[in-house]
């Protein structure tokens, strides 16, 4: 599928395009990792997320690199930034560059006690965070899914620039109820792709394959191994045509 850039006219969707080529989503994020590292950034817990302040510099590149999202202004120049589970560990634990407080008076908690408080938030926060980083990892820009359905939604860069390609849905193949349940029917299916076929998004499941290990720390990662999978609505009308046209090129 080819990248369906954002504008009215051929002109503008050729600069966004331009504007995506001179700094690739891999860049931002080196950017993004250096100033976190330099200032020592440090989030806390707050539920289901994670909370930080941050002046306007990292803002810019927090929303260039589309993670998570501002949520109020703290004083001038600083501002309050929300992430994902999923999001604040891939910053912590992969990028090595955040450092995440229980409360926001106490010392950065370690990678295995930040994995056991998102676990015990989230059940499936260990599929979660693997599909997510395995889509990050090859400069996949990842935002929620939740408006179509679906777990994640990914583009090639920042959605200001070019729409999103795939909507993905993260499933497990060990019976883990609370993944699996979905697309269980040839209804959900259905239901599934022509949803996303109606916004031209190709259904993308990624199958976590946690090959025995346990969760019990994020070591575990590392022997999880990820299937991929596309799924497209099927269109006769389509498949006349192409038959009817190798048929007379014959």
């Amino acid at each position: 599928m080819a990248p369906r850039w954002k504008g009215k006219d051929a002109k503008s969707k050729k600069d966004a395009e331009a504007e995506a080529l001179k700094e690739p989503m891999s860049k931002i994020i080196s950017q993004l990792q250096s100033s976190f590292v330099q200032s020592n950034t440090c989030g806390f817990l707050s539920d289901n997320c994670v909370h930080l302040a941050v002046q306007g510099e990292q803002l810019d590149l927090l929303d260039k690199a589309c993670f998570g999202r501002p949520v109020r202004i703290v004083e001038k120049d600083m501002y309050w930034f929300q992430l994902t589970l999923e999001e604040a560990f891939y910053l912590c634990y992969f990028l090595k560059c955040l450092e995440i407080n229980g409360r926001a008076d106490d010392s950065p908690l370690s990678n295995e006690e930040l994995w056991r408080y998102f676990k015990s938030k989230k059940e499936a926060f260990p599929c979660f965070y693997k599909a997510y980083s395995h889509l990050r990892i090859k400069n996949w820009v990842v935002r929620s899914g939740a408006q179509y359905g679906v777990d994640f939604i990914v583009y090639r860069h920042h959605p200001a620039l070019v729409h999103s390609e795939y909507g993905v849905l993260v499933l497990s193949h060990d019976n883990d109820a609370d993944l699996n349940g979905r697309l269980s029917v040839w209804s959900d299916v259905h239901c599934s792709t022509r949803l996303l076929g109606s916004v031209a998004k190709t259904l993308l499941v990624l199958y976590i394959n946690k090959n025995g290990q346990n969760d019990e720390s994020p070591l575990c990662l590392a022997n999880y191994t990820i299937e991929e999978r596309t799924i497209s609505r099927w269109s006769p009308e389509q498949c006349r045509e192409s038959s009817v046209l190798t048929f007379l090129d014959l």
